[in-house]
């Protein structure tokens, strides 16, 4: 399958992977054929990138962090937990959710364990919007592959885990209309939606189940090492490693994941952006250690070869990430090729990535440090 950009769909494409709404709800199932009127569907809820099945391409298989039953799992069961504790309404909280949370940590970790190598994939690409449990299930996933590479015991990563999964609990208490806000937050608001981090420290950090780091995780997630964070202005060796590590998912997954004000990155771009703060926001060690576990260009992306040539990255290597294996589909003619072939750029070291299709400008740092409320 292919990986289109939204502006370039045609009638009669026919999907290769489900699309998802905001609430985890099936908008479109795979195999379905697009119609001009779907197609417009998508633009109006924010869908920027669609995979699609074609005969070129019909073999490459998209790879998932998580079995679908894992995701489906473990998204109930965070929907559920938030959604008890919604609006400071303490008399429905669900008692020891923890244990329950525990439970899917080690499901997840199974899965990621279950890999040879595994790597940080994009998880929400033809989703159609940013939300509270899918981007908490994308950050303990992105933030476990960063642990594993980290070389992590088995209690730290479930420790740095649950701190991932629960890391925006706090946003349980923010008013709904600022949290769901359908455009970019006021000064004023941005200042409420930053107390998220206290919030969520204290409804974790004496819960049974929830280790005192966990809790620490929801409260330094939003501290950089240069002092610019909130809400303490923390510095470097202030911060917990795990905060660190969570800072790196959380801003990624909150630049590659669309809203309804802004269009997500590639990965490619998002790893640039990330790169603008090294030794201000981010630890350089930790941005080199998070590019080597990021597939920055997904399998079924649309690039063009330093050659003039196009096609599709075909394959990643766990190793060389920012090399894949390329199906070429066109000259550098233009002309669609008969018998597509393919290219190892982790060998054939001149030939670069040059473009990518349906590629936007990169927004400045301070831009995506924004989306990341």
């Amino acid at each position: 399958m292919r990986l289109v950009h939204i502006n370039l769909l045609q009638p009669g494409m026919k999907l290769g992977k489900r699309i998802y709404s905001e609430e985890g709800l099936v908008l479109l199932s795979e195999d379905v054929e697009l119609t001009s009127r779907l197609i417009g569907r998508l633009k109006d809820l924010g869908v920027g990138y669609v995979y699609i099945k074609d005969a070129a391409t019909e073999d490459i298989i998209v790879p998932e962090m998580l079995q679908e039953e894992t995701r489906r799992k473990a998204l109930v069961e965070i929907k559920q937990q938030f959604q008890s504790m919604s609006g400071l309404k303490t008399k429905n909280r669900i008692p020891h959710f923890g244990k329950v949370l525990s439970g899917v940590m080690n499901a997840i970790l199974e899965d990621i364990g279950s890999q040879k190598e595994a790597m940080i994939m994009l998880m929400d690409m033809n989703s159609s919007d940013f939300d509270l449990y899918n981007h908490s299930l994308n950050v303990c996933v992105y933030t476990l592959v960063l642990g594993v590479a980290s070389g992590y015991t088995r209690q730290q990563l479930m420790e740095i885990g649950l701190g991932a999964l629960l890391h925006d609990i706090g946003k349980t208490q923010i008013a709904p209309e600022i949290l769901h806000k359908p455009s970019r937050l006021s000064d004023e608001e941005f200042k409420i939606i930053q107390q998220h981090t206290t919030y969520g420290h204290r409804i974790l950090k004496d819960e049974p189940g929830i280790p005192l780091l966990s809790a620490h995780c929801a409260l330094q997630h939003h501290e950089r090492i240069d002092g610019s964070g909130y809400p303490f202005g923390l510095k470097d060796k202030e911060i917990h490693e795990y905060a660190k590590w969570i800072a790196l998912a959380d801003s990624y997954d909150a630049m590659t994941t669309n809203r309804v004000y802004k269009q997500a990155l590639l990965p490619h771009q998002a790893v640039e952006v990330l790169y603008t703060g090294s030794g201000t926001l981010y630890e350089q060690r930790m941005l080199e250690r998070f590019r080597d576990c990021v597939a920055i260009y997904p399998v079924g992306l649309s690039v063009t070869l330093s050659t003039g040539e196009v096609g599709v990255v075909a394959a990643i290597h766990p190793r060389v990430p920012q090399r894949p294996l390329i199906r070429v589909l066109k000259d550098a003619d233009g002309q669609t090729l008969s018998s597509p072939y393919e290219i190892n750029l982790s060998t054939a070291l001149s030939v670069m990535i040059t473009g990518v299709e349906g590629l936007e400008d990169t927004p400045s740092s301070a831009q995506s440090e924004r989306l990341e409320s």
